[in-house]
């Protein structure tokens, strides 16, 4: 389908939903409703022109970025911009939930613990709200005490939110230390101090340990039953234990699994690939990345969605229906772009073409070595895929694979590095049996952040000049058809 195409029918989706609202570079337009457009020009890039009384634009749009019932994105250009704009619509929601007014419930009791706790200082301002143009969520608490000339940030996690919220938010601490530095208030501005729930710190005073030094990062739990506030020492809170997992006990495991998988995997060698899980002890086959299958003790069970169907001479005819969907919707030519099959897991899709010949993102990559999952316990899923290679120097490769955009890449990447760099100081990616017949170079392993190129958060560079000057980073950038081949267009 022609993008011009796409981008009638899939506004036509949007607006036909519910209300929504127009937002261009992170700043509100107006509302839907009051706005007429319109899609013409050149089937590839097309013009959008949106217009009302009291708007009139037009934008030429390069891609559809992110389409969900919540977004509709474009990536546009204006005409004197070198970089892409981004445009938004994006849904209204008219009822405040519990979660919302809890939020601001909490903020309000923040106000007095940060008085209490700092006497000498003044709450200039707090508040819970979103602010889109800088990236700012509306899931923390963030605002401004001051002390005579002297001012000090602070953003909060408020109780009751999960765990990946209180992990995810030295991403926005930095992001408002930065939007602070940048800003036009008068005095000297210190650091933020990041203020997350009791025994919940132990990811973030982990991340932190991969900052600049003098990031200006203070960190404090909050006692809630007491509405107290307790400095923490991140070196002392940010031992997370990981562990590697020795390839001797996938190889066994895959052995097992190998007379029953190996008939799927020769009907479509360039397709199917396999991938062991020793933490399940189960083998799961995918198909351009997505889940079909999953061998588990001397059985196969199969299904795109949960895989509970057993591979009996029953279900065979079942199972090879799947398979011809899996060949005709799931493939890189397929004319149906937006069909399940297509869109499911792209981030594996990715990860199997990376996997294939890993010297498309970089040449001086080693193609002999790339692991994928190469820890158990390692804190849990954080939904980025991690690639782990070598170049062919010996020095350790990290490869972060996204395919939409995603605002916590970089803190991400960096905490994989340092559970990365751990392992490698102790010896045990060769007592493991990683990298056979290689010299590891001791030096810290390279980042690779791999994304389509307009898929990149605008922030990233943000949040990349906050880190570590140990941590070297490379962006490297895809076309937007990635399905069809690797083809990088941008590094740096």
């Amino acid at each position: 389908m022609k993008l011009a195409a796409e981008l009638e029918a899939s506004l036509r989706e949007f607006v036909s939903a519910g209300a929504a609202q127009l937002c261009e570079n992170g700043g509100h337009l107006a509302a839907l409703s009051e706005l007429s457009w319109e899609v013409r020009g050149s089937e590839d890039k097309p013009l959008l022109h949106i217009w009302s009384e009291q708007y009139n634009l037009t934008r030429r749009v390069i891609a559809i970025t992110d389409h969900s019932d919540a977004r509709l994105v474009l990536a546009v250009e204006r005409f004197g911009r070198s970089r892409p704009d981004r445009l938004e619509f994006v849904r209204i929601d008219f009822q405040r939930s519990a979660r919302e007014l809890s939020r601001e419930e909490f903020c309000e009791r923040l106000k007095g613990i940060l008085a209490s706790q700092f006497p000498d200082e003044t709450v200039e301002s707090a508040t819970i709200s979103a602010d889109l143009e800088h990236s700012l969520s509306g899931n923390y608490v963030r605002g401004l005490s001051k002390r005579g000339s002297r001012y000090e940030a602070f953003l909060a996690v408020p109780d009751g939110e999960s765990q990946d919220t209180v992990n995810n938010s030295l991403t926005f601490a930095l992001l408002w230390l930065d939007r602070l530095r940048k800003g036009s208030q008068r005095g000297t501005l210190g650091g933020v101090r990041l203020i997350v729930p009791k025994e919940s710190c132990s990811v973030v005073a982990h991340r932190i340990a991969a900052l600049a030094p003098g990031s200006a990062i203070e960190l404090y739990e909050l006692d809630a039953a007491r509405d107290s506030l307790e400095r923490i020492d991140p070196r002392r809170a940010g031992n997370l234990h990981t562990w590697l997992v020795p390839c001797r006990e996938s190889e066994a495991l895959l052995a097992q699994a190998r007379a029953q998988i190996e008939p799927i995997v020769a009907s479509d060698p360039q397709a199917i690939t396999v991938h062991p899980s020793i933490a399940s002890r189960e083998v799961i086959l995918r198909y351009r990345g997505l889940a079909l299958a999953r061998w588990d003790d001397g059985a196969i069970f199969f299904g795109c969605n949960d895989m509970n169907e057993e591979l009996t001479p029953r279900s065979r005819a079942t199972f090879e229906r799947m398979m011809q969907d899996l060949g005709i919707y799931r493939h890189p030519l397929a004319s149906d772009t937006r069909h399940p099959l297509y869109r499911a897991q792209a981030e594996r899709w990715l990860e199997s073409l990376v996997r294939n010949d890993v010297t498309r993102v970089d040449s001086v990559l080693d193609f002999r070595f790339v692991y994928a999952q190469v820890f158990a316990g390692s804190g849990g899923e954080h939904g980025i895929i991690d690639v782990l290679t070598i170049t062919r120097a010996g020095r350790l490769a990290i490869l972060e694979l996204k395919a939409s955009e995603h605002i916590h890449l970089p803190l991400q990447a960096a905490d994989y590095w340092l559970r990365v760099r751990r392992h490698l100081e102790l010896g045990e990616f060769r007592s493991y049996g990683y990298f056979p017949g290689v010299e590891i170079q001791e030096a810290p392993p390279l980042v690779y952040l791999v994304a389509p190129a307009l898929r990149f958060h605008p922030v990233t560079g943000i949040l990349l000049d906050a880190l570590s000057p140990q941590i070297e980073v490379v962006r490297v950038g895809l076309t937007e058809n990635w399905r069809r081949g690797i083809r990088v267009v941008m590094r740096q």
